[in-house]
């Protein structure tokens, strides 16, 4: 049962005290339960804090129209009140386009980025797709596009052999306030532009990863992100979707554990992480 902080955002929080912290975050529509299968591993190693954005899961609906700023503020707020001076922030899709938000707004809160399957730059194309997809949302609820979403999201195969798993997911969907969702939906849409070509760019240690056919947040996209974010490190994960990290979540703990162990260790001014 996840608790409540004084803002309504509902958390947990769990591994050892005094362990450098990690925020994990979902993606939209979704809630913290998206990390499920990464959490045991993360937490042998860190303090881990997994929360929900307003208007998701058992959050409270957003106090005003979303915007990255105030998801961004969402994060500062429960930060403060946990008493967490400074974190790696590792966030899928939306997430990754919030943590790069939040660590623009509060630089010396982030010790290091993990950016998952997180949408960058659009062609004219792309971005007139994902706006249909938003003003869908707006006019028929959660429900209107979450059948294609979940062919993009998830393999065929998966979606035959797992369908408990699909059928959760579409229940972690609708059970979305429908008005917040349709806002949250614009966020993703247009939030990219306040992250693209930043000066001063980005500087901390920052992973990027996403899936080859991931059609929404794209092998280029990750790319792209990295390039903007000096000695950044991209990896493709080959054959997956938008929801690889639930389909075969070993192929991203793995790395994030690597990539956290050694750029934790660089921001302490330890280990370079290359013994």
């Amino acid at each position: 049962m996840a608790a409540r902080s004084g803002n309504g955002t509902a958390y947990e929080v769990s591994g050892p005290v005094g362990a450098p912290a990690g925020v994990l975050i979902h993606g939209l529509g979704l809630n913290r339960h998206t990390w499920r299968n990464h959490h045991a591993a993360l937490a042998e190693r860190y303090r881990v804090v997994s929360y929900e954005l307003f208007g998701h899961g058992q959050s409270a609906l957003p106090p005003e129209r979303p915007t990255l700023a105030l998801f961004s503020a969402q994060l500062l707020g429960l930060l403060n009140e946990l008493g967490v001076a400074d974190c790696a922030v590792v966030w899928f899709s939306l997430g990754g386009m919030i943590n790069r938000r939040f660590a623009i707004d509060h630089p010396a809160r982030v010790r290091a980025l993990a950016i998952m399957n997180s949408p960058h730059e659009r062609g004219v194309e792309a971005q007139r797709q994902v706006e249909e997809q938003a003003a869908s949302s707006a006019a028929g609820g959660p429900a209107a596009t979450l059948d294609a979403a979940i062919e993009r999201w998830f393999t065929s195969g998966f979606r035959a052999s797992r369908p408990d798993v699909i059928a959760e997911v579409r229940r972690w969907v609708l059970v979305n306030d429908p008005a917040a969702y349709a806002q949250t939906r614009w966020v993703l849409a247009h939030g990219v532009l306040d992250l693209i070509r930043l000066d001063p760019p980005l500087a901390l240690p920052t992973l990027v990863m996403t899936c080859e056919n991931d059609s929404g947040s794209t092998p280029a996209m990750s790319h792209a992100i990295a390039a903007e974010i000096a000695g950044a490190e991209t990896i493709i994960v080959p054959g997956l979707q938008h929801m690889g990290l639930m389909e075969q979540p070993e192929l991203f703990t793995r790395p994030l554990l690597r990539f956290l162990g050694r750029a934790l260790r660089m921001r302490r001014g330890g280990d370079d992480g290359n013994g």
